[in-house]
């Protein structure tokens, strides 16, 4: 059973979702917002597992409102526009429906979803589940290039979609691996979530700056500047003692 919520400023679209997930009991309705604020209060309370997601909403629109997540659901975007599917999918989106919502697409979508739990059950099934230490290597390999790194080498792990990239020297590989499945093997007393996009290494951080709404901005060894979200920033400054 996948718990969801739907997210849509239209009375009349969030009905007529509802109506066709009937069809599929597996998905249970938990919950519906109408607006990006209020979908951002229910994903709180509600824990959802599944978004289904408008883009055009009166107050923000649905990429600002997963902007805003450390860990989003996973999510299937429904809207009217078709203009925006490329940037749904380096939300990394499970699909894009176009309104009205046909059943094949919403049967396909939820297929999808199906075909990625499986794949994530194999990878849980198969991968050792034991936190790697500072002093471990890691193989990476992009194309024909290939690298053994040591964990403490690596200054930055960056979201892109279904990858992640990874940051060391002057080295910018992309992995086939997710920061959350990455985050579940990293020690957190050296890596640190610092926003929904990127981990960094707390060891490889040259400097600290106070950021807008609370956040914080951090420049790491390799130039690069990360922000840290509000949310995570009251952590960040409870383990680095500030």
């Amino acid at each position: 059973m996948k718990k969801a919520l739907i997210i849509d400023d239209e009375r009349l679209a969030r009905s007529e979702l509802k109506k066709l997930l009937a069809d599929h009991p597996e998905i249970v309705v938990v919950g519906e917002a109408v607006n990006a604020k209020d979908g951002l209060d229910k994903i709180e309370t509600l824990h959802p597992d599944l978004l289904f997601l408008d883009i055009q909403m009166p107050d923000k629109t649905g990429f600002d409102l997963l902007a805003e997540l450390e860990k989003a659901p996973q999510v299937i975007f429904t809207t009217a526009y078709d203009e925006h599917a490329l940037k749904a999918f380096e939300y990394n989106a499970l699909d894009y429906l176009l309104k009205p919502v046909e059943p094949k697409r919403l049967a396909d979508a939820i297929h999808k979803l199906h075909q990625q739990e499986e794949k994530e059950r194999q990878a849980e099934v198969g991968a050792i589940r034991t936190i790697l230490s500072e002093n471990d290597q890691v193989f990476v390999k992009d194309g024909d290039r290939c690298w053994f790194v040591k964990l403490q080498e690596i200054r930055l792990f960056e979201s892109v979609g279904n990858y992640a990239r990874v940051y060391f020297e002057t080295n910018k590989p992309l992995i086939l691996k997710s920061l959350n499945a990455l985050e579940e093997r990293l020690d957190e007393r050296t890596f640190f979530r610092a926003n929904r996009k990127h981990i960094v290494n707390l060891r490889m951080i040259e400097k600290i700056d106070t950021y807008f709404n609370g956040g914080l901005l951090l420049e790491m060894r390799g130039g690069e500047k990360i922000e840290v979200s509000r949310r995570q920033a009251v952590k960040f400054k409870e383990m680095m003692s500030l």
